[in-house]
């Protein structure tokens, strides 16, 4: 058997090893958000049957398996896709594979809010449900925390994939290149590197759910979904448009302001800066990120609240 052969055969035993790593590291999510379902169960135990009940629909959905396999299938070709980056493909792999996750779980959350809040107040339902000793406050709550249950699942899953995907990406680059062996180490810490970014991506994708939990008490799906994607691209576009030359102009960098003041500065969640000069993300920048994320969703669920508290449902 000669070399390239051998090569072959020893790609499978190197990307292979980080993999019981990426595994515990779903099953820990898992449990971690398996422990928080009961927490809120004897805390909030009619939230809890909302949240149940809402993310149990939103995984029998035919769209929540499409968008599951959509995304596990980019995931793989992924790395077998030529960038022609000059040696950048890793990074390129490791954006693509982010953004791909995060798209496809905030129009799963999007998606799921309209159908489960706007449609049911459309269709009365809601209103028979809170006939029974349920508040608003409670049916909000519920949706919202109903709704990020499968969007959860989704990142633990797809997540998986993605850092399996980098693991193999990092031995097959080198196959193709020639250069000396990966080692299992290098895999391992390109695995290591990127979970902030799933953390980050989450913290996203739970942010514009909060909003679409918001628009979905007022407007339907076709508004929700807009509404959202605007809010999207402007999120990130608007610190990039207040710190360009257009920004000097006196017009521009009032509403760049403006719009940051408002809406959420998604460039906050964006790792691509660390990922281009290869640069961990530090640990206290993920706990105040995590706190922007969790003051602007009180924030929406504010909005929310206060959209709803007057809704007629007759």
């Amino acid at each position: 058997m000669d070399a390239g052969n051998l090569l072959l055969f020893a790609v499978p035993s190197t990307w292979l090893k980080p993999l019981p790593w990426v595994a515990l590291a779903a099953v820990g999510a898992g449990a971690l958000l398996y422990l928080l379902g009961l927490l809120t169960r004897q805390l909030a135990p009619k939230v809890a049957a909302i949240a149940w009940t809402t993310s149990k629909e939103a995984m029998s959905q035919p769209l929540f398996f499409i968008l599951m396999a959509f995304g596990a299938v980019g995931l793989i070709i992924f790395p077998f896709i030529p960038y022609n980056t000059l040696g950048e493909d890793l990074k390129m792999l490791k954006d693509e594979g982010l953004s791909l996750i995060m798209v496809l779980s905030i129009f799963l959350a999007v998606w799921t809010a309209s159908l489960s809040i706007a449609e049911e107040i459309e269709g009365r339902t809601a209103l028979t449900l809170l006939s029974k000793p349920i508040g608003r406050r409670q049916f909000i709550f519920g949706k919202f925390l109903g709704i990020l249950v499968p969007v959860a699942i989704m990142f633990i899953i797809l997540g998986a994939i993605y850092m399996s995907s980098i693991s193999y990406k990092i031995v097959y680059d080198v196959r193709e290149t020639g250069r000396p062996a990966a080692t299992a180490d290098e895999c391992l810490w390109e695995i290591i590197h990127i979970a902030p970014g799933l953390a980050l991506a989450f913290m996203q994708a739970v942010v514009l759910t909060a909003i679409s939990v918001a628009i979905s008490t007022r407007l339907p799906m076709m508004a929700n979904l807009i509404i959202c994607a605007s809010i999207y691209v402007l999120g990130n576009l608007v610190p990039t448009l207040a710190g360009s030359a257009m920004g000097q102009i006196e017009i521009v960098r009032f509403v760049a302001n403006f719009l940051a003041a408002v809406l959420p500065v998604l460039e906050h969640f964006n790792i691509s800066a660390a990922i281009s000069r290869n640069q961990p993300v530090p640990l206290v920048y993920l706990g105040w990120t995590a706190l922007y994320c969790f003051l602007y969703c009180c924030v929406a669920m504010l909005v929310a609240l206060l959209l709803f508290e007057d809704r007629d449902l007759a």
